[in-house]
């Protein structure tokens, strides 16, 4: 997650001391059972883990990375067995637990499985796409312990509407975010960008300052479930920069207007370097100051597989939740904290260890320190390999710090990745 409220207007927000370690004022940071430890490095922290509670979903998303529909799955993990995994999660003292699905309001004991986890300590965040939280719902959420909801949304009205498959998604999901501003529960929204809503954010930056919504997130597109056939309707690398150019000066307008909100992009760790240029450009002294931050941070070097991880319905265990068709064990055999330390799976040590392994333009870039490659389950999906640049780095070979001979050398060892078509076919376009 590339946090621009915090780097870019330094907003101080609760995700602070984990992603960049530095201790958060008031104790609002992250962590099981002491909500102000600070991790003394990236490499070094306990994975924030993401679960999918339950496959089944009430809407049929186009981009839906579980290929989730409204049907009963079989084989999912049943109350007995999520409570050890609970109490091994504890256990083992993760950061946080983002509950996830398909639609995780939709499992049967979720009243049951949600209040045990906050008795047992961990921090609970909620990824849902937000149609079953009318009022009571909000309540219980609050009185169980949520400290943040993410709802999905992906447009504004029909935009959304398309994305989810159902008519009427939009005002059932702004209704589930009324609903828990009413009962003053965290709540935030999720979007993944595509071809088809990326020039609709100013309509989401409207409605986040409209409804004040505390927390937005821009998801990249990640190839996997359904997504993986939107390739074609991903951004090109022109349309990024110009995304998340977009993205940084609503972002300006809402802080200056005094609202606290939390702004960030997901999934693509070279908007940190992208985002540092233009800080560069501005506040020379606070990009030192953020360049430090993101270097700690380390980008995809500890995330998948190091700083996240993933469970999903049956028990798989992944790097995370776009990956699961790679698992590293399942729970019903092994509990999550020694899988998750087991490091015999060649696919876990190497996220472990990624220095060195990543080739083409990111093996010479000078800024692998803070991106570390980008997401490692793109680069494998389109190229073959997790140990492939990802194709969505917009980034030149120039502004990789790479001169021209290094680039012949590297295509002439066979070291050099190009990106698909689709992502570059307007890429002179600034």
């Amino acid at each position: 997650m590339i946090d621009i409220s915090r780097l870019f207007f330094d907003l101080e927000t609760t995700g602070d001391s984990l992603r960049y370690g530095v201790r958060v004022h008031g104790g609002h940071g992250v962590g099981a059972t002491d909500p102000t430890r600070t991790p003394k490095s990236a490499k070094d922290r306990r994975p924030v883990v993401v679960w999918n509670w339950t496959r089944s979903c009430n809407l049929k998303c186009v981009h839906c990375y579980s290929n989730s529909e409204a049907k009963r799955y079989e084989g999912e993990l049943t109350t007995d067995e999520a409570r050890a995994v609970i109490d091994d999660l504890a256990g083992f003292q993760i950061p946080a637990l983002l509950l996830s699905g398909g639609e995780p309001l939709t499992r049967h004991d979720f009243w049951l499985l949600a209040p045990y986890a906050r008795e047992k300590g961990l921090r609970l965040t909620l990824s849902t796409n937000g149609t079953l939280i009318d009022r009571a719902t909000a309540e219980r959420l609050k009185d169980t312990g949520f400290s943040y909801i993410g709802i999905s949304l992906d447009g504004i009205g029909p935009v959304n509407d398309r994305f989810r498959g159902r008519e009427g998604a939009f005002e059932a999901a702004v209704a589930g975010i009324r609903n828990c501003i009413a009962v003053k529960q965290k709540v935030g929204l999720r979007l993944t960008l595509t071809r088809h809503n990326y020039e609709n954010i100013d309509g989401i930056f409207d409605f986040v300052r409209r409804e004040g919504v505390e927390r937005v997130c821009f998801y990249h597109l990640v190839y996997s479930g359904r997504g993986d056939g939107l390739r074609g309707e991903d951004l090109t690398h022109a349309e990024t920069r110009r995304a998340l150019d977009r993205i940084v000066e609503r972002t300006e307008g809402l802080i200056r207007e005094g609202h606290h909100v939390d702004v960030l992009t997901v999934d693509n760790h070279v908007d940190a370097v992208y985002l540092l240029s233009r800080l560069g450009q501005r506040d020379p002294v606070r990009a030192k100051e953020v360049e430090r931050l993101m270097t700690w941070n380390g980008g995809s070097r500890f995330s998948s597989g190091v700083g996240i991880g993933d469970i999903d319905f049956y028990g798989n265990v992944h790097a995370d939740q776009f990956w699961m068709d790679h698992s590293f064990g399942n729970v019903k055999d092994r509990p999550f904290s020694r899988i998750w330390t087991d490091l015999t799976d060649p696919l876990l040590a190497g996220l472990r260890d990624q220095p060195g392994r990543i080739g083409g333009k990111c093996s010479a870039c000078k800024w692998y320190a803070m991106c570390g490659g980008g997401m490692r389950v793109r680069a494998h999906r389109t190229f073959g390999t997790p140990w492939s640049p990802d194709p969505a780095c917009y980034l030149t070979a120039e502004e990789c710090g790479i001169a021209p001979a290094a680039v012949e050398t590297l295509k002439a060892a066979g070291n050099w990745f190009e990106p698909p078509a689709h992502l570059t076919a307007d890429a002179t376009a600034r």
